[in-house]
């Protein structure tokens, strides 16, 4: 491998707990829809057999994913490190499992230089690689150029499934998984 192939073109980022700090208690919003803890939750009211449970149960999602955005705040070193990639004109986005209202909200109340954001409204939810993929053609980068930076497993199989560089950003307890990253 040549230096050409390590370069890194663009990065994209996740939103919650990567860029700002997110306390969503996944096991309270599982358990008042019913939803096994050991499932996907969006995979799981994606297969809710009624259009009316479905909407029921991204009801009580939204409203969990609202209430997390008014109280987000850019965690540690992230408004640096963004001005320093800015300067140096490295191509920015985001692409977040959130929906566009709380996402607008959270980045609304916690302001960065980054204009392209994708949510679960714009695409299918991580780990499915459609949204990175749009990035990378919207940028004009080949994917091997783009480095995918997020805190959870999906972040790290996102970025692999749309060929593309994967780094875990593990603040507090290095998780089992931290292997599958190419960087932590």
């Amino acid at each position: 491998m040549n230096a050409l192939d390590n370069k890194i073109s663009g990065i994209i980022f996740d939103l919650d707990g990567t860029l700002v700090s997110s306390e969503l208690d996944f096991s309270l919003i599982k358990a008042q829809i019913g939803c096994p803890i050991q499932d996907d939750l969006l995979t799981f009211i994606d297969n809710l057999p009624s259009p009316y449970m479905r909407e029921e149960a991204l009801d009580i999602v939204h409203q969990h994913e609202l209430i997390d955005a008014q109280y987000a705040t850019l965690m540690p070193g992230v408004a640096e490190a963004i001005d320093k990639l800015k300067i140096q004109g490295v191509p920015m986005a985001i692409v977040t499992r959130n929906y566009s209202r709380a996402a607008a909200l959270k980045l609304k109340n916690n302001p960065l230089p980054i204009q392209t954001v994708l949510t679960r409204s714009d695409a299918p939810a991580k780990p499915n690689p459609s949204a990175l993929n749009a990035i990378a053609t919207l940028w004009e980068i080949k994917q091997q150029y783009l480095l995918y930076v997020g805190d959870y497993l999906y972040d790290i199989q996102a970025a692999h499934n749309a060929n593309m560089r994967a780094c875990l950003y593990t603040p507090k307890e290095i998780p089992i998984y931290v292997d599958q990253a190419d960087y932590y």
